[in-house]
């Protein structure tokens, strides 16, 4: 039986989702739990791959099962097991051709940002300490529902099929000298995200302007686009799929 494991961690000392050679992740440790509760092998899909010191709100892994499982105690478990930084909150059966990287619809990430020092930020958040025109990037981060390549936003020598993806939504919002950038799409390409935000400060510090970064996009290069921020303040915050 195949089962979808909802969860959330801190990535402050993982680096990245996905298992490799000597460096802790956080499907190691979720892989580790597992197979301690359960007393037998298992291998986990995720969602995607996360960078190291990223965050996820909602992460999503399937795993492959010979014999039915309570959900809810293997939940309590994992959670009396797993460590501080990683939580799970939900483990619910779909069908053996569900596929937890493959059907997803829709992800949203955020990019968190505090314009006044704070020491309880210091790990989650980006501190920028210059004013940023927030409505200019705003400005900016519109022009990206108008495009599909986003090849300029790519990590270099990716190995991918295409560039493309359709971005749903992208904007900024301040509150308390706390700023967000949100933005929703099908699909990422590795490090598009900090890219763009990126991208989106040079902006907003009248160090690109408006016509100039969507040069940057038409340019499909990356050298033209700004500098890649911070891991720690990127979250992925929601995965959508068209079963739950």
């Amino acid at each position: 039986m195949r089962y979808f494991i909802q969860f959330s961690y801190n990535g402050t000392q993982y680096h990245g989702w996905q298992i490799q050679p000597n460096a802790l992740s956080v499907q190691e440790v979720l892989t580790q739990a597992l197979q301690t509760i359960l007393g037998t092998a298992v291998e986990l899909t995720g969602a995607g791959r996360t960078d190291a010191g990223v965050h996820a709100r909602q992460m999503f892994a399937h795993v492959d099962l010979l014999q039915e499982i309570e959900s809810e105690k293997l939940v309590y478990k994992l959670n009396a097991f797993l460590p501080k930084d990683i939580a799970v909150s939900n483990i619910f059966p779909v069908s053996n051709e569900a596929h937890v990287r493959f059907d997803a619809t829709k992800r949203t990430y955020e990019y968190h940002i505090h314009t006044q020092k704070n020491p309880f930020l210091e790990q989650l958040s980006w501190y920028v300490q210059q004013t940023v025109d927030v409505p200019l990037m705003n400005e900016a981060a519109k022009k990206l529902l108008l495009h599909t390549d986003f090849q300029c936003f790519s990590k270099v020598n990716t190995d991918v099929a295409t560039f493309d993806c359709k971005i749903y939504e992208a904007s900024w919002t301040l509150d308390n000298q706390q700023l967000v950038f949100t933005i929703s799409a099908d699909r990422f390409l590795r490090n598009m995200v900090r890219a763009i935000v990126g991208t989106l400060i040079n902006v907003g510090l009248h160090k690109t302007s408006l016509a100039e970064f969507e040069q940057i996009i038409k340019s499909k290069n990356r050298s033209e686009a700004g500098f890649s921020v911070p891991a720690l303040g990127l979250y992925l915050t929601r995965i959508e799929y068209p079963y739950c």
